[in-house]
């Protein structure tokens, strides 16, 4: 792999990973403009224009997007993040340039009609909807909410009050404004020359305007939930949070072993103590969510109500022990040899190695290899673990959200803070 970076006059940034053993390309252009920089009355405008922009341009309507690339075999997508958003196609090398071709139109020759706006405005608020009856994605958006109060809290949908009030012209404005030159970095990974990239970049998007890089807001903090929300269906979903490292933070690859170890997988030690030993729940897990200055780890379950005590329990529990004796030798072995392995595996994979290179620009401005992260993983020890624990697993800051089947009828400081400690 050969990674190399140039930057055009007007600040757009372009990174390349050379796999020369490889038949195809993954290309991505990122746009620094996510839901952590909305007003509250802007609140889904990032995620809206995503979606307009596959209805048409300036010289393809939505069904010639679509074909563009699907016809060459090739996969065209865009997702929105509270951070960024993407749009991202993954072809066969001898097509990059349409590909590159049919990214840049999307970000710079948006054309939208009045009604097709009103249309998709529609489509985005049954999105809406149908996000309310995934009960495992609606408990994390609702958990943001509460424990953060900030823009970074905010749903990545926007809320049907927004979406409703949201104008055309404002809309046009932002796509203009936002989708600048500062604001932009286009990455590929795969069998591609750089020089001939960065040439063809410059062509189709070198004459953008430079416009103003973003500003974030300041930085979130977390506050304490405890909120319980009653919903007709048989089981009751649970999400404990704790504030944890961001991308930036020195402990963040113990951050990725205790997420492991914790409840990564079927050998982590809820997995086995919860779901195995005790047949308490189907579905518990971990997970870790960083961000530029910010971070979460959560843990996730869900049971029948009248199992969700001991539930609670357990899982205070392992984060106590983990409090006071970190974690054993064999344990840390274990879980950075997983860890790697994942790592290893997904640097095979050409659509994470461009994704990779473009956050890696965005959130430090340079190339961190593979080896280089596996590197710093190798590095992490009994003792590091220790004091990412004793830095992070404060439990007095620790939030619950229950919803589901009899979610109303438990107290809720009592089930995370009555056990001794």
């Amino acid at each position: 792999m050969i990674f190399k970076k140039s930057e055009l006059p007007n600040g757009i940034r372009v990174v390349t990973e050379f796999h020369p053993t490889n038949r195809a390309v993954s290309m991505g252009i990122w746009i620094e403009q996510g839901t952590r920089d909305e007003s509250s009355e802007e609140a889904g405008l990032s995620h809206m224009i995503e979606h307009l922009v596959f209805k048409g341009t300036k010289t393809k309507s939505a069904y010639q997007i679509a074909k563009s690339l699907e016809s060459l075999g090739g996969d065209l997508n865009a997702y929105t993040t509270k951070e960024y958003t993407c749009y991202h196609a993954h072809v066969l090398k001898e097509h990059w340039t349409q590909s590159l071709d049919v990214l840049s139109d999307l970000i710079s020759h948006m054309k939208i009609s009045q009604e097709e706006f009103e249309l998709e405005k529609s489509v985005i608020l049954q999105e809406i909807q149908m996000s309310d009856d995934q009960h495992e994605d609606l408990i994390f958006d609702r958990y943001y909410e509460e424990a953060l109060k900030h823009p970074l809290g905010r749903p990545i949908l926007g809320t049907k009050e927004s979406i409703s009030q949201m104008k055309l012209g404002s809309v046009r404005k932002a796509y203009e404004s936002l989708y600048c030159g500062r604001r932009i970095i286009v990455s590929a990974a795969g069998n591609i020359d750089h020089g001939d990239f960065v040439a063809m970049v410059e062509k189709l998007l070198g004459s953008k305007k430079a416009g103003k890089p973003p500003v974030r807001k300041a930085k979130p903090k977390h506050q304490p939930v405890f909120c319980a929300v009653e919903k007709p269906i048989e089981q009751l979903h649970l999400l404990l949070g704790l504030p944890c490292s961001s991308f930036k933070d020195s402990f963040r690859f113990e951050a990725f072993i205790v997420n492991a170890l914790l409840g990564g997988g079927m050998t982590s030690k809820l997995y086995q103590k919860i779901r195995e030993k005790r047949g308490l729940t189907y579905s518990i897990y971990s997970s870790l969510h960083t961000y530029i200055d910010f971070g979460l780890i959560h843990v996730s379950a869900s049971c029948e109500p009248k199992n969700m005590k001991k539930v609670v329990q357990l899982i205070c529990s392992e984060f106590d022990r983990l409090k006071k004796s970190s974690v054993k030798t064999s344990d840390l072995e274990m879980f950075k040899t997983q860890v790697t392995g994942n790592l290893l595996l997904g640097a095979d994979d050409l659509e994470n190695r461009m994704s990779s290179i473009a956050i890696n620009e965005m959130v430090f401005g340079k190339y961190k290899s593979p080896d280089e992260i596996i590197n710093q993983i190798s590095k992490v020890s009994r003792q590091s673990i220790g004091f990412f624990i004793e830095k992070y697993f404060d439990l007095k800051k620790m939030g619950i959200f229950l919803m589901g089947a009899q979610a109303t009828e438990f107290n809720l400081k009592e089930l995370i803070h009555g056990q001794k400690r």
